[in-house]
């Protein structure tokens, strides 16, 4: 068996059922998004026809989910700063959220990979909630848990990804065959007035949440920039835990790469060895910034997907 059959057998080893590309982590975050969503409606709509009640959903079932700036809460309730960024009941909201997440997570996970969008996400969605809780706690607008504020929604999470990927690409351009298109940085101007703008009147710890979120983001890329990624704890989390429960699935993967790569008979074995220079990942992100992403050759995005996963 050549190189080339054995390397066939192992993609066609690989192939399985997934939702939409396989390691697409923004189909992924929108699964979860929904199904959070429809969940949480169903109940809604549930306990409205049982008790004829419209507040009971929200003091007995959703501030369960729902963050507070309460720290006696908070301490009842440990998983929401986690639940929060996954749970809402608005409609026209989470539509919103799911449109500007679309927007930024594209671009975001066409430059770094599949691997980066849910850290900066779920980083988005903590440093959001911290700030919630202690602005909250820092204005005394909090007098117990009854009396607290409430967090929910994806917005301080999506404000992360918009951050992340304006700091990484500020000049990409939307519909660039457009008169030109639309820069990133614009995009996210229009992003942050809106979100900000729909805050007026609010106490202040819910704006600081949405500023955490995109502090989050810009602080994700600029370590990145340094070589170190935040994200990793995560990502080797997932697969120890996805092992746990696969581990036929890790064996028959190990046993592949050792199929395809190693067993080489007497020729000498590959080394793979990055002929992928910063300068040339440089000069394409410089193409990006002045003409868009649109603009690349199957070459140069090829380049760009290989450069994310080393």
């Amino acid at each position: 068996m050549g190189e080339s059959d054995r390397y066939q057998e192992y993609k066609t080893e690989k192939q399985r059922f997934t939702l939409g590309q396989p390691g697409n982590a923004l189909v992924w975050l929108f699964v979860l998004n929904t199904v959070f969503f429809l969940v949480l409606l169903l109940i809604q709509t549930g306990v409205a026809a049982d008790t004829h009640s419209k507040t009971l959903f929200y003091s007995r079932v959703l501030n369960w989910f729902q963050l507070p700036g309460d720290l006696n809460a908070l301490a009842q309730r440990p998983w929401t700063p986690v639940t929060y960024m996954f749970s809402d009941i608005g409609l026209l909201r989470i539509i919103s959220n799911m449109l500007w997440l679309w927007a930024f997570g594209n671009v975001l996970q066409a430059f770094t990979g599949n691997r980066n969008l849910i850290p900066v996400y779920i980083y988005g969605g903590l440093f959001g909630a911290a700030f919630f809780v202690l602005v909250s706690n820092l204005s005394g607008r909090n007098a117990g848990v009854e009396d607290t504020s409430w967090l929910m929604g994806a917005t301080p999470a999506v404000m992360a990804v918009a951050a992340a990927a304006t700091i990484l690409s500020p000049g990409y351009r939307f519909f660039s065959h457009i008169g030109g298109g639309i820069p990133l940085w614009a995009v996210m101007i229009v992003f942050a007035a809106i979100d900000l703008g729909s805050l007026a009147g609010f106490p202040a710890a819910y704006p600081f949440s949405h500023i955490g979120g995109a502090l989050a983001g810009v602080l994700f890329m600029l370590l990145l920039r340094r070589k170190t990624d935040a994200g990793a704890w995560m990502i080797r989390m997932y697969e120890t835990i996805s092992n746990l429960f696969n581990p036929a699935g890790r064996e028959k993967k190990n046993n592949m790469r050792e199929k395809v790569f190693y067993n080489t008979g007497n020729r000498k074995p590959y080394n793979k060895t990055s002929n992928i220079t910063q300068q040339r990942v440089d000069e394409i992100l410089d193409k990006i910034n002045q003409r868009g992403y649109d603009s690349l050759t199957k070459d140069e995005k090829e380049i760009l997907r290989r450069a994310s996963e080393e």
